[in-house]
């Protein structure tokens, strides 16, 4: 008997040692739930232990949001924490969203949270709008260049003023988009403009333009203002297209004044060719002669003074053309 009331006895004190531990390191938190609003049982915070969850960070979002007057459950919040969301940071964007009068419900601020964006920035920039330049030091370029219809460059500088839409910040297209559509806008105004001189005399045209295009549309951002911070002028780069066409059309027509002058010397060389080729055919002619005339005696049908009458010509037409021929100037 004596063993099993100690046995006993044992058993209690084991039990009431690990009640008084739990007490012992949950009861910080247990008081300051309790005296803030935010109650809690022992057996909560001893499941956020076994669930693997902060009980620090549950109370103390808990004690924030209901110092704010949020109502989120406890489950609510270990359900966020679970999913990897960041509670505290969920937490302060929908007080902050709150004090502005901001409509931010926990099933969206957790679904923004959880879809990777800011909540918080979010909600900062709702609240103040914060300035986006065009182009941005991420594109590796300084300014937007656009040529007017003149030919003449221009080389803008933009500041866009935008502030955060946070029913389309799930799905909305992030600050590139604004970037790049504003960039487009840009360039299409002043691509539109006749004379480059009325875009440096009136810049506000280019904002007015690009503002009227509903830029935002689709996107997490609602533009308030578009401002062009600097204007410069670039090159001609209409005369410098004019030149270069230029410069391509000289060597286009000399290209084919070669091959018109190539083709001439082609020809040149074939009729060289040709009069060779007929001189050869005329000596051939005149080599026959002698043999026709060894023929003509031999067959009786040319005489000794039908052939002393043919030299005899013959000495006459070289005399005429000796005396025809000009005399040779002396040297």
């Amino acid at each position: 008997m004596n063993v099993m009331v100690a046995g006993f006895v044992l058993v209690i004190g084991v039990v009431l040692l690990a009640i008084f531990i739990v007490m012992f390191n949950f009861i910080g938190l247990y008081v300051r739930a309790l005296v803030s609003g935010a109650r809690v049982t022992f057996i909560d915070l001893i499941g956020m232990r076994l669930r693997k969850v902060s009980p620090e960070q549950i109370i103390n979002s808990r004690i924030q949001a209901s110092r704010a007057g949020l109502h989120i459950s406890q489950a609510e919040m270990e359900s966020h924490v679970l999913a990897r969301g960041d509670l505290l940071r969920v937490i302060n964007a929908m007080v902050a969203a709150n004090k502005a009068n901001i409509d931010l419900g926990w099933d969206n601020a957790r679904a923004i949270d959880l879809a990777g964006r800011d909540i918080l920035d979010a909600v900062q920039t709702s609240v103040n709008p914060k300035v986006i330049d065009v182009p941005s030091a991420a594109m590796g370029r300084h300014t937007i260049d656009a040529v007017a219809k003149d030919g003449i460059q221009l080389r803008v500088k933009a500041r866009v003023t935008v502030r955060t839409n946070i029913k389309r910040l799930v799905g909305g297209a992030t600050e590139e988009t604004i970037i790049a559509r504003v960039g487009e806008g840009i360039v299409t105004a002043i691509g539109s403009a006749i004379d480059y001189k009325d875009v440096l005399e009136n810049p506000d045209h280019i904002s007015k333009a690009v503002l009227n295009k509903g830029l935002d549309a689709n996107t997490a951002f609602e533009i308030l203002s578009i401002d062009i911070a600097d204007i410069d002028v670039g090159e001609n780069v209409g005369a410098k297209l004019i030149a270069e066409q230029a410069e391509a059309e000289k060597r286009r027509y000399q290209a084919e004044a070669e091959k018109r002058r190539a083709m001439a010397v082609a020809q040149e060389q074939e009729n060289t060719a040709k009069v060779a080729e007929n001189r050869a055919l005329v000596v051939l002619a005149e080599a026959e002669v002698p043999r026709a005339m060894a023929e003509a005696f031999r067959s009786g049908n040319l005489g000794i003074m039908d052939y002393y009458r043919m030299r005899n010509i013959q000495s006459d037409t070289a005399m005429r053309d000796s005396i025809a021929k000009p005399p040779a100037e002396p040297k």
